[in-house]
């Protein structure tokens, strides 16, 4: 899942998105408003977490210009300022939640959860299952057939991504977009060492294998009896 960060403080950018990656995350991050407000209004992500006080353009107008284009991402306001009224100015202006400044990660990563959930209509699954494969998304544990099995983060996000397009068929471009964050460059060889790491912890001890290439397109995991 992809998060945008509009913040030009570059310690608490740097702080949010090294949490958001850790935590499994895709992060971007914009230095001021102008900025953001491209980003948001010419890529896709599923929540922004936006500082009131940019450089450029100030976080309520960008939020305002966002709904105004009919924008919905669900949008967290980072802000120094405590009183009820600022509260609900924000909120009026668009914000779906306030945080704020000093705050614990571990409640702005709830915040985000809970807004995406919110945002799709559907509770976000904390377990996904292939299979006699499944991870716990809290817990952050991988079994298949009641083995644990250890992934590093990279490999843990891109288990991840494939489980929840399972029997999709993703390119190299989608994972390198949604797991690296990375503009795609075609002569890397990225995407298939970390795959072969994965299969060779997934699959290589099971007769069964999940995770497939699909040759010239990507790859898909699925079972296949």
């Amino acid at each position: 899942m992809r998060i945008l960060i509009v913040e030009d403080d570059t310690r608490t950018a740097s702080f949010i998105m090294k949490g958001l990656k850790q935590a499994g995350f895709v992060a971007e991050h914009a230095p001021d408003g102008e900025d953001g407000l491209h980003r948001a209004l010419t890529e896709s992500y599923d929540a922004a977490v936006v500082d009131i006080m940019l450089p450029k353009l100030d976080g309520l107008t960008l939020i305002d210009e966002l709904r105004k284009k009919r924008i919905t991402t669900p949008v967290i306001i980072l802000s120094a300022k405590r009183s009820v009224d600022d509260r609900i100015k924000g909120l009026q202006r668009g914000g779906d939640d306030y945080l704020v400044k000093p705050f614990a990660f571990s409640e702005l990563l709830a915040r985000i959860r809970a807004l995406i959930r919110r945002a799709n209509s559907v509770s976000e699954p904390t377990t996904l299952t292939a299979g006699e494969l499944s991870i716990d998304l809290l817990k952050r544990k991988v079994l298949r057939a009641g083995k644990e099995i250890e992934l590093q983060p990279l490999e843990f996000a891109l288990l991840e991504y494939l489980m929840r397009n399972e029997g999709m068929v993703v390119s190299k471009t989608m994972i390198m977009e949604h797991v690296w964050d990375y503009n795609f460059d075609p002569q890397t060889n990225v995407v298939e060492v970390r795959i072969c790491r994965l299969r060779d912890k997934i699959d290589r001890s099971f007769n069964d294998k999940l995770i497939h290439t699909i040759r010239g397109v990507g790859y898909v995991l699925e079972e296949r009896k």
